[in-house]
Order: C-alpha cells, then sequence, then structure tokens
C-alpha cells in the first residue's frame, strides 16, 4: 500500500504534464487544478480501501481526459425532446422562434432601451414595449407583465382584495406544479379565501349566498392541469363577470395557459381563448406566456386601464418585474400573433400542436434512413404526442415515433446521459423517439449518439 501511495503523481507536477495541454486550452486554471486534485485524492481512496492493487500516472491521466469533457460545460443546457411531450415543464416548456433568439442576444450583449424613453430622452417603463402589443392582440385596454402566472395572481390579489374576501369554487383550488396552491397563494396575498359549492358542483347561487360586506373580488381559475367529469356543473365567464357587476364587486380569471389562437380550427381539441375571456366582461385576467402562448416564462395582467395604473404602483411590482431577456423573447412572439397565419407557422408550440401527421412521418422516414445508412435497425409507430405543459393535460395530437431494438431501460438511460442528452420514452417494453419533438436539426446528433450504442 505505502508503495502505491508513494507512485501518485504530485498536484503541482501533473498540472503541468503535457498530456493534459489540450485541457489547459480547454478550461480555466481552477476548474483544471479541482479536476486534477480530484482524481488524485480519488485514487487515494482507492488505494486506501483496497480498491486497486496497482495503477500508472496514464490511468490517472486517462479519468481526467475523460472527465474533462464534462468540466467546462454549463449545468443548463441543450437536450433533444423525443418525448412527444410539446411543452415539457421540465425541459423548458415552449421553445422559442430562432430569430426571437437571435434578436435577445442583440439586446442582452449591447445596451438597450429597457427603461428609457427614446422619444422623449427621459426614463421610460420597461412594460410600455409590450402593453400595446398584448392590447391589441387580445382587445384588453391596459396589460401588465411580471415574471409567471403565479406572481400576477398575488399582486392582483395583494391589489385588490388584501384583508377581504375572495371567494372561489371547491372544484378550482387547484395545486400546480412543484406543491404551488391556489389557497396558499391566496394566503400570501393578503386576501382571505371564501370557498363555494362542492368539488364537482358550483351553482351562480353559491356565489350569490356568498358575496357580503367582506366580499372584494370572485376569482375563477380555470382547471389546466385536471378536468372533472361526470355529475358536474360550474358557472360560466359571463354570468361571473355580470354577478360582480351587479354587486359592486370584481371579478378575476387565473387562465393561466394563454391561449390566443383557438384551435378548434386545426382539429384540436378547443380551450378557451383570451380574447374569449376578455368579451365575457372579465375584470382582470391573468395568463402564463410560456405555455400555450408559446412565449418565455412570465405572467400577463388583462385589465382596464384604471386596474393596470394601480398595480404598477403595488410594491409587490418590483419583486416581479421580468428583465430585458423575457422582453425581448416577449416582444417577438407576440408580433407573430399580428397575423394568425404567421403565428401557427413560426411559434414551434403552435406548430407543432396544429401541423399535420404526415410532415411528422416525414421526420420519421428521414431518420430512419439516416440510422439505415449507419447500420442501425429501427422501425416506425403511430403514436399519440401530448400537448402537456399543465395546459392540456390529457389532450394528445396525432404523431410518429421510431422505435430501437434493445434493452429499452438501458437505452433510455443511454440516450439520456453522456455529452449528449437526447430525452426519449419506455413504452410497451420498448425505448421510443417521439419524431413530434424532434426537428431536423436534431437528426445529425441523434444518429452521432445512436452509432456508439
Amino acid at each position: 500500500m505505502n508503495n502505491l501511495f508513494r507512485k501518485l503523481p504530485k498536484l503541482d507536477i501533473l498540472m503541468k504534464d503535457e498530456k493534459l495541454d489540450e485541457c489547459r486550452e480547454k478550461l480555466n486554471y481552477n476548474t483544471l487544478y479541482t479536476l486534477v486534485k480530484n482524481e488524485i485524492d480519488s485514487f487515494r481512496e482507492k488505494i486506501k480501501n483496497r480498491e486497486i492493487e496497482d495503477f500508472e500516472v496514464e490511468d490517472i491521466i486517462k479519468n481526467i481526459l475523460d472527465r474533462s469533457k464534462f468540466a467546462g460545460n454549463n449545468k443548463l443546457k441543450k437536450v433533444i425532446n423525443g418525448s412527444g411531450v410539446i411543452i415539457h415543464t421540465n425541459l423548458g416548456r415552449s421553445v422559442l422562434n430562432k430569430k426571437i433568439a437571435e434578436k435577445m442576444g442583440e439586446v442582452v450583449s449591447n445596451y438597450n432601451n429597457l427603461e428609457y424613453d427614446l422619444e422623449t430622452g427621459k426614463r421610460g417603463h420597461r412594460n410600455s414595449h409590450v402593453e400595446e402589443l398584448i392590447c391589441k392582440i387580445t382587445g384588453a385596454e391596459g396589460a401588465l407583465v411580471v415574471n409567471n402566472n403565479a406572481a400576477a395572481v398575488i399582486i392582483c390579489l395583494n391589489e385588490f382584495a388584501r384583508g377581504k374576501n375572495s371567494i372561489v369554487s371547491r372544484g378550482e383550488l387547484v395545486e400546480i406544479g412543484g406543491s404551488f396552491r391556489i389557497p396558499d397563494i391566496m394566503e400570501l396575498s393578503g386576501s382571505k379565501l371564501k370557498e363555494v359549492g362542492t368539488t364537482n358542483k358550483t351553482n351562480i347561487s353559491d356565489y350569490e349566498r356568498a358575496i357580503d360586506e367582506e366580499t372584494a373580488l370572485i376569482l375563477k381559475v380555470h382547471r389546466s392541469n385536471f378536468k372533472i367529469t361526470g355529475f358536474t356543473d360550474e358557472v360560466g365567464n359571463r354570468d361571473i363577470a355580470n354577478l360582480g357587476k351587479e354587486n359592486g364587486i370584481l371579478t378575476m380569471e387565473d387562465l393561466g395557459s394563454g391561449v390566443l389562437v383557438d384551435f378548434s380550427k386545426y382539429g384540436v381539441v378547443k380551450e378557451p381563448t383570451v380574447q374569449e375571456s376578455i368579451s365575457s366582461g372579465i375584470d382582470i385576467i391573468t395568463i402564463s406566456g410560456d405555455k400555450l402562448l408559446g412565449g418565455p416564462q412570465c405572467g400577463i395582467i388583462l385589465a382596464k386601464q384604471e386596474y393596470i395604473a394601480r398595480l404598477k404602483k403595488n410594491q409587490y411590482l418590483r419583486a416581479f418585474r421580468v428583465d430585458k431577456l423575457v422582453l425581448s423573447a416577449l416582444e417577438g412572439t407576440l408580433r407573430y400573433y399580428l397575423d394568425e397565419r404567421e403565428a401557427v407557422r413560426e411559434i414551434p408550440t403552435l406548430r407543432m400542436i396544429t401541423e399535420d401527421k404526415k410532415e411528422v412521418l416525414k421526420r420519421a422516414e428521414k431518420l430512419q434512413k439516416m440510422l439505415i445508412e449507419k447500420n442501425i435497425s429501427t422501425s416506425i409507430i403511430e403514436t399519440r404526442a401530448k400537448i402537456g405543459g399543465g395546459s392540456m393535460p390529457e389532450e394528445t395530437v396525432p404523431s410518429y415515433a421510431l422505435v430501437f431494438t434493445g434493452d429499452a431501460v438501458k437505452l433510455e438511460k443511454y440516450f439520456r446521459t453522456g455529452d449528449i442528452n437526447i430525452i426519449g420514452r419506455v413504452a410497451d417494453d420498448s425505448f421510443i423517439l417521439d419524431m413530434k419533438t424532434i426537428r431536423d436539426e436534431d437528426m445529425e446528433i441523434i444518429v452521432e449518439k445512436a452509432i456508439n450504442m
């Protein structure tokens, strides 16, 4: 054992070894130092635990070289989504158009007019870059952008219902990802929850009986991440809006998904649109930017200008405001909505949801052909891709997938790990890559990974 300890190289000498020249070019000093130190320490532990009988310095160097391939990589990086879930919460939700990403790069790598009015030469408001655009597309009178939809709900309840009651149907007290619950969000806002109805049935009379002098608003929450079926009943937006006006209280809807296009025109199950909610007369509407809207993570509040003006003065806004990256991405995404045909064509989320399954089959056949050229055999099957993202959880669209031959569990791990990360899924004891969420530019990378499996 003593002989093995003596064979361990000194840290400063190994750092200068010419075999690590490539590492020195690729990595900064501190990263390489940590890498080398950790590998020497690792061998020292193995000697101490009698896990190795002998080794050479070249063995340590080889391990360092292998680990260096990943040492300089960012933790947050690109993955290829072959899961078939279009709005995948764990994989960053909606994918942005590449032209938008280029514009973002231009904005963030230079000074910009985030809070500067170029016309007057005075300080401006960051919300002004997108407010007019949002109002033009949705028909809202005013709009405000915050960092996510939960923040939008909190700031609205805090401003308009702090210390007073907010009425919510029991069937709409949802929990979203990460154990965030509507009752908890309401408590944080300072508003008091007043539940009405039952889990499966709430009538207009339930709301009417609950209204008293302590009532500030009626909150309607869109059940975007689950469904209640069977013996059910709920009150529509228009009836809620009319009830609020009759009693002089505000009405609000947490719409969540942010749909700006009627999907039923494209053969997909209809989801309530933002425009429909506004036309119903609801006073305040909150939506997400990174779900079915297809943009960056943010929350958008739609309301009359007088309500937006109050929200701009709320102290929560400082904590919830968005940065130049989000505003640039949101503006770029919204501009496509000025022409619905362009939005469906250019916004990746909308394109994947609405595209003809024949286009998916073409991609499947193209990738299969590329793999055959490398002597890799696959088969093509019909699948149903999920829209996902806590927006339309049970809704699917037609798709096709490639099925790989071999141990499904091992293949899933192989494609998922390493320098190239491809996320597929195991179905019917087979590993598959669903082509709905795979793009043409992903195919060469998939082939490169598959060659060594």
